[in-house]
């Protein structure tokens, strides 16, 4: 019989009660984790079909890059204003709505008929994508408790890291396939038949969630915050194709100020006693304030690591779209181990396996740089098996420890406020790292593609170690967090 949440010492909660809270089964789960791997996985899977896409349509660079851009921008926009309507409108309503919108929207990309069509169709892709992820990570929040909730958690960092490798390769698999000869437009119309099938399971085994004591939505914060985003985001993806002119660095310093605005107007409202976009108090937590930044950093490394391998796979060696595919494979199955195995492994060392999983990590890391700077030009995948393997378990162990460490103090009634904080902060730490590293390995590749890879990757290490030294500003994950309920707050 499925665990039931326990709100005070006498009471329980019903199936499915629509005002607090409801059980949610280990199937429950699954069917969540499934309708949050899309979106995940749809950032990344366009990588490899863009010159599938340009060949189609006749887009130039520029172009290309708004493909990527258009989604990723209102992806990271609308993923606070999202938690927050799922807190006040239902979690489970919510996650439905938007699943059923991303399933649209993802027709729309793949019966697009032109390059115009098909970024319209991204943007409103990443806009109901930022609307449904919140609710899965505030529903697991909410519906679970002690040992479930961790696990939960963990899954959920797994399926972030497994949903962008498993894009970069199922990517490759099905651009090269050519399903019917459609080229690029089976990797959105794949979409389809999964949302629908994660939105009828849904509708059996999810309970709706929803805050006893819902928020009205900040018009202010949200639109100075969605703007700082884009101001952030547009430039540093549009620039380099572009040459960098004049209007990324115009956009670049207006980010600066719009981001400084966000803060004063949130500290404005809450100071008014309402509840901002962000609450600056909630921010102010250990959990959050270093979690966040973690989360921050180690999206950074991982989003450039995704892109530089790729580049160095298919332009450097020459391998096609599924071979680039297919050499992540050792990193996706390890990845997806240490992620079943990191709640357990958590419980027992706590912070010690966050510092565990970044010394192998680490190790991974220097093995790969060694093969590929050491066996250039003749490096086979084979090779790479290895290094890739321990990259995959010791990441796994990071992304788990990190999502488990950051939600562990946020109240209940605020877990779509900061559950979609948290995914705006990951989502931002991708972009930036393909951004800036992702520019610095295309500056040197141009000459000397290992040691384009190498000082990338040397980046990329430096920051592994950084995580380790902060591993210990975070709450004792070898405890059970302490779970406060809406009676409670």
């Amino acid at each position: 019989m499925d665990k039931v949440l326990m709100i005070g010492p006498h009471e329980r909660l019903p199936r499915m009660n629509t005002s607090s809270g409801g059980q949610l089964s280990s199937v429950g789960v699954a069917v969540l984790l499934a309708g949050a791997f899309l979106p995940i996985m749809d950032f990344f899977i366009t990588n490899v079909a863009l010159p599938s896409i340009d060949a189609s349509l006749g887009a130039g660079p520029a172009e290309l890059e708004l493909v990527i851009a258009g989604y990723g921008v209102a992806y990271a926009a609308f993923l606070v204003l999202g938690g927050r309507l799922g807190d006040k409108l239902g979690r489970y309503r919510l996650f439905q709505g938007a699943l059923v919108g991303f399933v649209l929207a993802s027709l729309g990309c793949g019966l697009a008929p032109s390059l115009d069509a098909l970024i319209a169709a991204r943007v409103l892709q990443g806009a109901t994508a930022a609307l449904l992820v919140p609710q899965v990570l505030a529903t697991f929040h909410h519906a679970l408790s002690g040992e479930h909730k961790s696990r939960a958690l963990a899954l959920y960092g797994a399926t972030s890291g497994v949903a962008a490798v498993v894009g970069q390769l199922l990517g490759g698999v099905i651009v090269s396939a050519d399903v019917a000869g459609l080229s690029w437009r089976p990797i959105f119309l794949v979409n389809v038949p999964i949302g629908i099938a994660v939105c009828i399971a849904a509708g059996r085994c999810v309970p709706d969630t929803r805050s006893q004591r819902p928020v009205g939505i900040d018009i202010a914060g949200t639109t100075i915050f969605a703007a700082a985003l884009t101001a952030l985001l547009v430039p540093l993806t549009e620039g380099r194709s572009q040459g960098w002119p004049a209007w990324t660095w115009v956009m670049l310093g207006a980010a600066v100020i719009l981001a400084v605005g966000t803060v004063l107007v949130e500290k404005r409202v809450e100071a008014r006693g309402q509840v901002p976009l962000l609450p600056p108090s909630l921010l102010q937590s250990r959990s959050m304030s270093f979690g966040l930044a973690m989360v921050f950093v180690f999206s950074m490394g991982f989003g450039s690591f995704m892109f530089a391998f790729a580049l160095m796979i298919q332009n450097g060696l020459g391998q096609d779209a599924l071979h680039g595919g297919l050499a992540v494979l050792p990193m996706a199955v390890m990845f997806l181990a240490g992620s079943l195995l990191s709640p357990r492994v958590i419980s027992r060392f706590g912070r010690g396996a966050l510092v565990g999983g970044a010394v192998v990590q680490l190790f991974g890391l220097v093995a790969l740089v060694t093969v590929v700077v050491g066996r250039w030009p003749d490096v086979s995948l084979w090779n790479l098996v290895l290094p890739l393997a321990l990259l995959g378990i010791g990441q796994s162990m990071l992304f788990a420890g990190l999502f488990r460490s950051v939600l562990a103090d946020v109240p209940q009634h605020l877990g779509g406020v900061g559950s979609g904080a948290l995914i705006t902060i990951q989502q931002a730490g991708l972009a930036l790292g393909v951004a800036l590293l992702g520019s610095l390995y295309l500056a040197i590749a141009a000459s000397d593609v290992p040691r384009a890879f190498a000082t990338v990757e040397f980046v990329q290490m430096a920051i592994v170690l950084v995580l380790v030294l902060c591993v210990g500003r975070l709450p004792r994950l070898s405890q059970t967090p302490k779970v406060k309920t809406v009676l409670e707050v």
